[in-house]
């Protein structure tokens, strides 16, 4: 049973996150008077379509997000007609394309708010105590606790978790002497701290404690917003830094989205819907990075259009677009190999 309430996790939560983004393209296009011809969820043969007006309606097989086709999307097929997407105004046509991410974050903060208004908003506990731990990490494998209280690193005083986190970043690798508090007694234990495959930091592999505050409606909506731009610039300072020190960034691709996903889906609602508002910012803000054919590239190519107040030649987009094309593979490519990497599949490809 778990099995499948962990695949229908993953089917509903993939459906859904790129339905919706395709929905914010959707309504923009509609504004700016734009002939759709089709919005669908899903892809594959249809299953059920109806036809209002100028577009068919459509529930597909394969219930994988959605799609939306426009008239003059495709710069082969552009006559320059009325009701075209790229016939529209450079100002229209940023709205469009930056319709689908903002459907992207607004779904990611009102999922948030959901669950903080009805489980509460989640607060680290500033008190060094470990709250979980992290299998096969030092902590785990040196038989400590939840509920244990780390006191002492090297002799130095752990009076909060931020101390603690200062006090293991340039610990990797490296044996220290923990003064751990139990219950009514307190002993000493040396532990070899580990590294944040991430951050490359020292790490033991806990997890501090997490109190649960009860939010009203409106405390939840700034709540969501507010995580939803953390987690944003969050994601833009961790790439920041990993271009600028020329590192491979530590990105999950489709494999390890799903595999994540699965466990959400596992743990309970209340760790899949915020997992669900994670992915969708991470989407949204992903489809405005400025690579060509994306969202993001779009908006780059018609605000130029707005500057030089004149259209780009046909050729140039079609030129563009085959560009952000094979960046977008190869970013595809690269995030399944790391995804590979991890779950130790490259073994079986690679001569040992």
């Amino acid at each position: 049973m778990s099995i499948i309430v962990q695949i229908l996790g993953i089917i509903i939560g993939f459906g859904f996150l790129v339905f919706i983004h395709e929905l914010g393209h959707f309504f923009a296009a509609k504004m700016c008077k734009v002939h759709v011809r089709t919005f669908a969820f899903g892809f594959g043969p249809d299953i059920i379509k109806y036809n209002y007006k100028e577009t068919k309606y459509c529930i597909k097989l394969i219930p994988f997000g959605g799609l939306v086709s426009m008239s003059g999307d495709n710069p082969d097929n552009l006559k320059g007609e009325k009701g075209e997407y790229l016939s529209l105004p450079w100002f229209k046509k940023i709205w469009v394309s930056f319709a689908g991410p903002f459907a992207n974050y607004i779904l990611a903060i009102i999922i948030f708010a959901f669950s903080f208004n009805i489980w509460g908003i989640s607060e680290i506990s500033k008190e060094p105590k470990i709250g979980s731990l992290l299998e096969n990490y030092p902590a785990a494998l040196a038989k400590l606790q939840a509920g244990d209280k780390i006191n002492y690193i090297d002799g130095i005083k752990i009076n909060s978790w931020d101390d603690l986190a200062n006090n293991l970043k340039d610990k990797a690798n490296r044996e220290a002497t923990f003064v751990i508090e139990r219950g009514t007694y307190t002993f000493e234990q040396n532990i070899t701290v580990g590294q944040n495959p991430v951050t490359k930091s020292g790490a033991l592999g806990i997890n501090p404690i997490f109190t649960n505050t009860p939010s009203n409606f409106f405390n939840s909506i700034y709540a969501g917003a507010k995580v939803s731009i953390n987690q944003t610039f969050m994601t833009i300072d961790y790439l920041a830094s990993k271009i600028i020190s020329m590192e491979k960034p530590d990105i999950a691709g489709p494999i390890g989205v799903m595999q994540v996903m699965a466990k959400a889906a596992k743990s309970g609602m209340q760790d899949y819907l915020r997992l669900l508002a994670i992915i969708s910012v991470a989407l949204g803000l992903f489809n405005l990075f400025p690579i060509p054919m994306v969202d993001g590239g779009m908006i780059v190519l018609f605000a130029i259009e707005g500057i030089i107040r004149k259209k780009i030649k046909l050729k140039i987009i079609q030129i563009y677009n085959t560009i952000g094309l094979i960046f977008v593979i190869l970013i595809f490519l690269f995030a399944t190999y790391s995804d590979f990497l991890r779950l130790g599949i490259t073994k079986f490809f690679i001569k040992q």
